[in-house]
């Protein structure tokens, strides 16, 4: 399995988005092809008509960092592009294996006690974790109050992208129902761009392909990008909005710890502490419960 065709799609979308006036050139008459044309991008990027034709078929194997820095200037990448750019030539290598080591697909991951300790050491912000695929592996408290509609579905485990797309909840949950979507394809398509050979995340692009239009036009679009503060509506607290930070974890490769956090003194930082409350409530009565029925 190789990302050639990743490749050659992506690189194909940015070049029609980028017209000749945007590069500094006259865009002249009858042109046949939506944005620059190839041998535009090769002159701008300093390399020959035969070789960006050859990168754009794909192969991008062998591209050196600063004919990659020079496509990604004539393209006019932002910082999220020109990552996704190094990552699929980093996966055409042969190398993302080496920088960014996985785990086997066939051993199941379980959460370490200690891991466990850190997310019950937040407690005023939602803080789990995810991986590429967005499944959530682990979370504290206040992360599955939080996340309350996506871990009802009994899909084991619980998982963001296919809650934004399968399930209806997902357009009262997330009021910016738009950028939600955008955003969810567009982390997926970055963990695409690192580890083309992961059957889990094949299989889940076709599913939700299969089953959603409006992932299917999302994934053909071949955008990422980086993001920022989102809105929300819970069903118990109303409408938050929050601001979030993704670490990569050294200790777990291909995973990313999430935090969120309101503003202080912000009606959403209030909204927080009532879900916290609610969710401690509702702990203890199921502990109650579990207790009566032993």
């Amino acid at each position: 399995m190789d990302n050639r065709q990743e490749v050659r799609e992506f690189l194909l979308s940015r070049r029609a988005k980028i017209t000749p006036e945007q590069a500094g050139l006259t865009s002249g008459g009858n042109r046949r092809v939506a944005g620059l044309r190839r041998g535009e991008v090769a002159a701008l990027a300093g390399v020959s008509v035969e070789y960006y034709a050859k990168l754009e078929r794909g192969a991008l194997a062998g591209a050196s960092a600063g004919v990659l820095d020079a496509i990604a200037q004539t393209l006019q990448f932002d910082e999220a592009e020109r990552a996704h750019l190094f990552d699929l030539a980093r996966a055409a290598d042969g190398t993302s294996a080496i920088e960014r080591p996985r785990r086997r697909a066939s051993k199941q991951w379980t959460v370490r006690p200690s891991l466990q300790w850190t997310l019950d050491a937040v407690t005023n912000g939602p803080a789990f974790v995810r991986n590429g695929r967005m499944d959530l592996l682990a979370a504290n408290q206040l992360a599955r109050a939080f996340y309350a509609d996506v871990y009802k579905n009994p899909q084991r485990p619980a998982n963001l992208a296919r809650f934004t797309f399968l399930d209806e909840a997902a357009r009262v949950f997330y009021p910016e129902w738009d950028l939600a979507a955008d955003i969810c394809v567009a982390i997926i398509r970055t963990e695409a761009g690192r580890d083309p050979r992961d059957k889990a995340l094949h299989d889940l692009v076709g599913e939700l392909s299969t089953r959603s239009d409006e992932f299917r036009t999302r994934w053909g679009a071949h955008n990422v990008r980086h993001h920022g503060a989102k809105n929300f509506h819970h069903h118990i607290v109303g409408d938050l909005t929050l601001a979030y930070e993704g670490l990569e974890m050294a200790a777990e490769p291909g995973l990313t710890l999430t935090i969120y956090s309101a503003e202080p003194g912000s009606k959403s930082e209030e909204g927080l502490r009532l879900l916290a409350s609610w969710a401690a409530s509702q702990e203890a009565k199921s502990t109650v419960s579990t207790l009566a029925n032993d």
